[in-house]
């Protein structure tokens, strides 16, 4: 089996790309003609991997890339979300969400309406909500280019999906976190923070505030449901989420803990009194998921939280050791993803 997994130097693209070796496939990945590619989450596996150099936003580009790999499936999960949530730059967010999956979805279409295509969508797409938990009926109605530029994406592989049969299915994703998230997420942002602070490289960890409430998981669990989307012959579409939710409060309040830390003696909140615009507290309703692809999350949050506390402890505890030795190396700077 080949695969195609655009997004692949990302964390999901990272963790989907071990998990489609250890099922024997041969897997490419596209990562853009950019010089400012890093391929930190991947470097272990390297040599197992087939990259290519195409872009979303080159139509020919793309079309000779699935014409030259012929793969059974194809992974689209390069996007850009900024911290502005697409605000700052809504057009080049509506050029590569948007617009990238058509050139996807048209690419199949003519080189081989066989290939099954994963979408990844976003619990985002559906912004103010008036109803909890979210199901895979509930409506849409974004509130940050991001979410828009997303939604149009899950509505063209709906669209292809119906008017030419194509084999598309996109999972709605709900936040899912892990020691490879990028530090511009406030989540990575905490527990490595918790681990700097224990081995005494940080003094504090400011905040904006405390307010936000999301439904996170692993993202390890996450990237088996795309896979399993794929496997079903009648594509759909699904949410994958915990179906619990949680405040940055106790996400701050474990981290510190994994750290033997207190965070309230660490954590300094900068707009303790001002709660600002405060974001729906979306939670999702997996049953669709459970159910049909037997699929369901299997690291709690706690050991999530956890996971990514330990490992920034283990990447720093190994920065000190080299340097206290005078040595140096490559491969602790490789793994601060």
């Amino acid at each position: 089996m080949k695969a195609i997994i655009t997004g692949i130097t990302g964390q999901d693209g990272s963790y989907l790309a071990e998990f489609l070796l250890s099922r024997g496939y041969e897997v490419h990945g596209l990562i853009r003609h950019s010089s400012g590619n890093r391929c930190e989450r991947i470097d272990h596996i390297l040599d197992r991997l087939h990259l290519h150099q195409a872009d979303l936003l080159d139509d020919q580009a793309i079309v000779n890339l699935v014409e030259q790999v012929r793969p059974e499936e194809i992974y689209n999960l390069a996007g850009l979300m900024t911290p502005s949530e697409g605000w700052t730059e809504s057009l080049m967010c509506s050029r590569i969400n948007a617009i990238g999956v058509t050139r996807l979805l048209e690419a199949i279409r003519l080189v081989d309406p066989s290939i099954r295509l994963f979408q990844a969508s976003t619990a985002d797409m559906f912004g103010r909500i008036e109803k909890s938990p979210q199901t895979e009926t509930t409506p849409f109605r974004p509130l940050t280019p991001y979410g828009v530029t997303k939604l149009y994406a899950h509505w063209m592989a709906v669209n292809y999906r119906e008017k030419y049969g194509l084999k598309t299915c996109c999972g709605i994703l709900y936040d899912h976190e892990s020691p490879r998230r990028g530090l511009d997420f406030v989540t990575r942002r905490i527990t490595h923070a918790a681990a700097l602070i224990k081995l005494g490289l940080k003094d504090r960890l400011t905040l904006d505030h405390l307010d936000m409430h999301r439904d996170w998981g692993f993202a390890g669990d996450y990237v088996r449901s795309f896979w399993m989307m794929l496997q079903n012959d009648s594509p759909d579409d699904y949410v994958i989420a915990t179906g619990t939710t949680h405040s940055l409060e106790e996400f701050c309040r474990l981290a510190f803990t994994a750290a033997d830390l207190d965070w309230r003696d660490h954590v300094h909140i900068r707009n303790a009194f001002n709660k600002g615009i405060q974001s729906p507290p979306l939670t999702g309703d997996n049953s669709h998921a459970r159910k049909k692809l037997l699929w369901e999350p299997e690291v709690s949050f706690e050991d999530m939280i956890t996971m990514m506390v330990e490992t920034d402890l283990d990447r720093y505890s190994l920065r000190g050791r080299m340097e206290s030795t005078g040595k140096t190396t490559q491969s602790w700077q490789r793994s601060l993803v």
